[in-house]
């Protein structure tokens, strides 16, 4: 297990979904509407250091589900200026520097840590997980040059790629109003 994610009884303004829905429809890989967009599901890592929020929604616009992971900081990240989504109060911790976790370090780290030790999410502190993740070990190689981590963005099953076999994988297991769903989230090569 990830460990135990703190979670604030806490007022964020704007709320996760108001500051995406500024942030989605700029996205390539994007196709739904901001006036739409609905929480499916999420999960949480723990940064080790305790410094860094991580959470990773699933939302829904247009009849597809999208997943979109975001770390939270205290101070912006320079290196990540690019994948700065915008900036909520937090009743509790102050203003928050919130990312598209695909640029931030510390989602990046963790994510491979889970991916390789075939983990999962993290405890909740307070209320209930709405999905879970299990990463599936890896076998170390000996010859491996490095690895490429792919996380699926457009969760419609068409996105994962097939070509070949992966060298781990991230799988989230989930309900929403289709029913039960368990999709690849990350593909690590």
């Amino acid at each position: 297990m990830s460990g135990t994610a703190i979670i604030h009884d806490a007022t964020l303004t704007p709320t996760k979904l108001e500051l995406l829905a500024g942030w989605l429809p700029k996205q390539p890989w994007f196709a739904g509407r901001a006036d739409d967009l609905e929480r499916v599901a999420g999960y949480r890592f723990v940064d080790p250091d305790g410094e860094v929020g991580i959470d990773t929604l699933l939302v829904r616009s247009a009849g597809v589900t999208y997943q979109v992971p975001l770390t939270y900081r205290s101070e912006p990240l320079a290196e990540a200026a690019d994948h700065l989504i915008g900036t909520m109060e937090h009743s509790e911790l102050g203003t928050r520097y919130t990312y598209d976790a695909l640029g931030d370090p510390v989602y990046t780290v963790e994510l491979l840590r889970v991916i390789h030790e075939g983990d999962t999410e993290a405890e909740l502190s307070r209320g209930e997980k709405t999905m879970t993740v299990l990463g599936s070990g890896v076998v170390p190689v000996s010859n491996a040059a490095g690895e490429m981590m792919r996380v699926i963005r457009v969760l419609d099953g068409a996105h994962v790629p097939t070509n070949r076999p992966p060298l781990g994988t991230l799988t989230g297991y989930w309900t929403d109003a289709d029913g039960e769903q368990e999709q690849t989230l990350v593909i690590l090569r």
